[in-house]
């Protein structure tokens, strides 16, 4: 009488099939010296009750901290609507619209999207979407690059590192030079600026406000640009177009962003999503798709494909794009989130960034030894130097449940953290950070 589980009779099947009397037959070719050799430490077999208290309790030791990180990803405040709305599975599993007659909800969420960014920057068309603001600034660039047909681009030592990483490994084998502009303090050097440009270059990239938080001179490096064939790429902060002036304003070609903070949570690192606009003039060079209003033969209203990028699948590594998937869920939370909030509540998300960041750092400016950095304007993030170790601070801040932020010291700031403040972080929250830190240096 056989004892052998259902499964492993099936296993014992397929072993046959192929001709193998065993697993270990089956992988006698692999040196043993990469094999596991010990057991799997896998619990028992558990029931649906058992496997769910498990998870609970698991999930109970989920800390998220009071966070002041930023530098590319914020903590801000996400109505309770938008997970609602997202979870409804005509959203949560559709992919890119190919067939009209069967999608009209997803495209008209995506032309609603495409409006409202474009509404936001100022610029004349936006795509439907890109990864996430990284890859969406790099597509920039190669689109630059093919557009000019120059290959030399210009970037601001203010954007982000991460970003600059991703930059040098598109351009890498795209036969792309990367120049990066000196920085004077926190903001990218205006001088450095005029002696690098000429009629060789492609691109100008920079992010406003920077990667330190602080604004960069943009009407100003807008008209130099222009006086050049070089195109203008701004990376922007979505938020802080609720009071700053929008990209379009001041001259930029194409105006690029992380658009997670638009109602997307943190996620551990993503899925997120990249916001891409352009001129009208670039239209028919953008990446990824654009949707548009037309009529049937009926003359009723309807949603379409206008432009999409396909020649990437027949032409790969000569494509104009490889942006194929639609970060369409990412999208919509950011269209729902545009939607609820509005003008007015935009500009007050982005006041109460701005006042919250300037009273935390005039009251660590109040504490023996600290001091903000960087004489700049700044937006929701801003740099502070430490009279001790900044990897102290920043243990004593996380045993109180607090993420001070990001030691930037690799950077070549020495003990200095990047802080964020966003809507979400509350007076209390402020004055504990400092408290900690004034009783930190007190104590010595």
């Amino acid at each position: 009488m056989s004892y052998l589980s259902n499964s492993e009779k099936d296993i014992e099947e397929m072993l046959r099939t192929i001709g193998v009397a065993s697993f270990e037959e089956l992988i006698k070719n692999i040196p043993k010296s990469f094999r596991f050799g010990r057991e799997f430490d896998i619990p028992p077999p558990l029931s649906e009750l058992e496997v769910t208290g498990l998870i609970q309790s698991m999930a109970l030791k989920n800390q998220t901290g009071i966070s002041f990180l930023g530098g590319g990803v914020y903590d801000h405040y996400i109505p309770a609507v938008i997970d609602t709305l997202l979870s409804r599975s005509e959203f949560y599993t559709a992919y890119t619209p190919y067939q009209p007659e069967v999608s009209q909800g997803t495209l008209q969420a995506i032309y609603e999207f495409q409006s409202m960014i474009c509404e936001l920057t100022q610029m004349d068309v936006t795509n439907a979407s890109m990864y996430e603001g990284g890859s969406a600034l790099a597509e920039a660039v190669l689109l630059a690059s093919a557009h000019t047909g120059k290959k030399r681009i210009l970037v601001a030592g203010t954007l982000n590192p991460r970003y600059q990483a991703i930059l040098e490994t598109y351009t890498r084998f795209n036969d792309i030079t990367l120049t990066f502009l000196e920085k004077s303090g926190f903001k990218t050097d205006i001088k450095t600026l005029t002696d690098r440009l000429n009629d060789d270059i492609a691109a100008v990239v920079v992010q406003h406000p920077n990667y330190f938080g602080y604004l960069e001179d943009t009407v100003e490096m807008g008209e130099l640009i222009k006086q050049y064939p070089a195109l203008f790429i701004v990376f922007y902060d979505p938020v802080s177009l609720g009071l700053l002036a929008p990209p379009g304003e001041y001259g930029a070609d194409f105006a690029i962003a992380e658009g997670q903070g638009l109602g997307n949570h943190l996620n551990f690192g993503g899925p997120y999503l990249g916001l891409f606009s352009s001129t009208q003039s670039l239209v028919r060079k953008l990446p990824g798709r654009l949707v548009g209003l037309t009529q049937d033969i009926e003359g009723k209203q309807g949603f379409v494909l206008t432009l999409q990028t396909r020649e990437q699948h027949i032409r790969r590594e000569k494509a104009t794009s490889n942006i194929c998937t639609n970060s369409g869920l990412m999208a919509l939370a950011a269209t729902i989130y545009l939607s609820l909030v509005g003008k007015k509540g935009m500009k007050q998300v982005a006041q109460l960034c701005l006042q919250k960041s300037h009273y935390l750092a005039d009251e660590l400016s109040k504490i023996r030894g600290v001091s903000p950095e960087g004489a700049h304007p700044f937006f929701k993030e801003f740099v502070v130097r430490f009279p001790i170790d900044v990897q102290k601070v920043r243990r004593i801040l996380k045993e109180s449940n607090i993420l001070g932020g990001i030691d930037i010291t690799s950077l070549g700031y020495e003990n200095c953290l990047l802080i964020s403040v966003t809507e979400k972080r509350t007076r209390e929250e402020m004055d504990k950070y400092c408290s900690i830190i004034r009783k930190l240096i007190a104590d010595g």
